[in-house]
């Protein structure tokens, strides 16, 4: 059983009356690492990412268009502003260094063949460092890109607009477990 719903109560509390944005973002970086490297599983990593990108995500959440409930209800009410200097704060942590382990050449090459053929590096940027609504996937944990790009494929996560729709309705789980294994481990 996760910890979550114990502690969640209890980082709620302390985010609402946290005085600075570095005690704020605690909660936050609690599950998502301090140093902007996730080690929760499934959890994403937000070192490196678009400070445009994090706040927009930031909003979803408070406003309920994407749900995770500890996040819906540590943003509840939080004004623009205050999102706006916790996503530069955010973006600020460094970005996630790649798995050590070295990527399979097949999986790779298959990656690199979607990836060319979807385009992804034009939204993402050509090292996926990511860009201003784009975010980045360098380094990412693999089981949240995982997990990120079968909900894309569901329809049951929002993006900006229908491009990834588009592009995932055509690919496979094991497409998608292949961009997972190669973009965690890019460098």
């Amino acid at each position: 059983m996760s910890a979550l719903p114990l502690i969640f109560p209890l980082a709620v509390e302390k985010f609402a009356s946290a005085a600075t944005i570095e005690d704020q973002l605690a909660p936050c970086t609690a599950c998502h690492g301090a140093n902007g490297t996730s080690l929760l599983p499934e959890t994403p990593s937000l070192g490196g990412q678009p400070a445009f990108y994090l706040s927009v995500q930031l909003l979803m959440y408070r406003e309920r268009m994407r749900v995770h409930e500890p996040m819906n209800e540590m943003l509840k009410g939080t004004s623009d502003d205050h999102l706006q200097r916790m996503a530069d704060a955010l973006s600020k942590l460094p970005a996630p260094r790649p798995l050590a382990e070295a990527p399979d050449v097949g999986r790779s090459t298959k990656a690199r063949a979607l990836i060319a053929q979807h385009r992804c590096n034009f939204c993402h940027n050509q090292d996926f460092s990511g860009e201003k609504n784009a975010p980045r996937l360098a380094g990412q944990r693999e089981d949240y890109l995982v997990k990120a790009l079968r909900e894309y494929k569901n329809n049951s996560r929002r993006a900006y607009d229908t491009s990834m729709a588009d592009v995932m309705s055509e690919l496979s789980d094991s497409d998608i477990q292949d961009l997972g294994h190669y973009l965690a481990r890019l460098r």
